[in-house]
């Protein structure tokens, strides 16, 4: 049976004109996103993000507005569903309490799953910067916003 992955990512601009990524090692692998995750059953999109964005980041977020839908097939990295991905523009309610890095995958401690975060200037982000096909377009769309 052929599955569909919804995903949700806030894009998070600060006041210095830039975006939060994160770094992450999991499932063997590590790569490097936009902030949020998988939809649980039965939870709408908006709560889904602002749970993400409390799990990773330990942060309240206003959502406010949609910037992107996936609209074009891309199949999981990591299994045979179909990904499916909404991008909002999200602000944060209070200022971050995260230990913010400017190296990429410079995670502190071990273990199966690590993040990190870093902030990108929006005028230098790059497609490279993201590895997944669906935030590389998203990077894209952003470069074009400038």
């Amino acid at each position: 049976m052929a599955l569909f992955n919804v995903r949700v990512y806030g894009l998070l601009i600060s006041d210095r004109n830039e975006i939060l990524i994160s770094d992450e090692q999991e499932y063997g692998y590590q790569f490097t996103k936009f902030p949020g995750g998988g939809l649980e059953l039965g939870e709408g999109l908006i709560d889904g993000l602002k749970r993400e964005f409390l799990e990773e980041c330990n942060a309240e977020i206003d959502v406010l507005n949609h910037f992107y839908t996936t609209d074009f097939y891309v199949k999981s990295a990591f299994n045979d569903s179909q990904i499916i991905s909404v991008y909002y523009i999200v602000k944060n309610l209070q200022p971050l309490q995260l230990n913010f890095k400017t190296k990429v995958f410079d995670f502190d401690g071990t273990g199966k799953v690590l993040q990190a975060f870093r902030w990108v200037p929006l005028t230098d982000l790059k497609v490279s910067d993201v590895t997944f096909p669906i935030d590389q377009y998203v990077v894209k769309l952003l470069n074009e916003k400038q």
